[in-house]
């Protein structure tokens, strides 16, 4: 007698903008699905279903992927980030203030989609990760520049059929230049901070050196 068949469906806890939702899900609902119609986290856009216009691209552990292409059973125990939780509360991410200030957007359809891809390349680049345009490809090299041909081979994924290309490169090249500015100013003031603290544990130990030696 033939055993019965598995089941087609099982239980899967989703980490999502770091909150923890748990599904019963059949094992072909697709990430996307999942967000949209499970979880009414309509940020994520659905576009071509193919996995070509990049609508529905998320964060998942940091990493770009299209939510079409991914089954949410294969999310399990990942960390996933959709448009909605990239803002700190009323603090708009830098890549969403970027497309604000420079209407990179139009219909706005893919804008998440976008959003979420521009944040993984700014990522991406600064950990020197290269693009098809970039020169100098070997792992010791510092990362390239992020000229405007970089921007644009490494937002490729992403369709806008309004094409507003232009402003998304600008947008894209203000948040690198405002995550760089920021991680600047960052590790300046964590060293002013271990100089302060450096200067503050040997005064004291000169002071009693001086008494010693009075």
């Amino acid at each position: 007698m033939a055993p019965p068949p598995a089941s087609t469906h099982s239980s899967v806890t989703l980490d999502i903008n770091g909150d923890k939702h748990t599904l019963t899900v059949d094992h072909r609902t697709t990430l996307l699905d999942a967000l949209r119609e499970r979880l009414d986290l309509t940020g994520t856009k659905k576009g071509c279903d193919q996995g070509q216009c990049g609508a529905c691209t998320v964060l998942l552990d940091g990493r770009r992927v299209v939510a079409c292409l991914q089954l949410a059973v294969a999310a399990e125990g990942r960390a996933i980030t959709t448009v909605e939780g990239l803002a700190e509360g009323d603090q708009l991410h830098p890549v969403q203030q970027a497309f604000l200030d420079l209407d990179g957007y139009q219909c706005g359809y893919c804008t998440p989609g976008q959003i979420c891809s521009a944040v993984a390349v700014i990522e991406e680049h600064a950990a020197g990760w290269p693009s098809a345009v970039t020169d100098d490809v070997r792992p010791e090299a510092v990362p390239p520049p992020l000229t405007d041909d970089e921007i644009r081979e490494r937002m490729s994924g992403n369709l806008c059929r309004c094409a507003a290309y232009v402003s998304i490169v600008q947008a894209v090249s203000r948040a690198a230049a405002v995550r760089t500015e920021t991680r600047e100013h960052s590790a300046s003031r964590e060293r002013s901070a271990t100089t302060e603290h450096a200067a503050t544990t040997e005064r004291p130990a000169a002071t009693a050196a001086k008494r010693a030696v009075a």
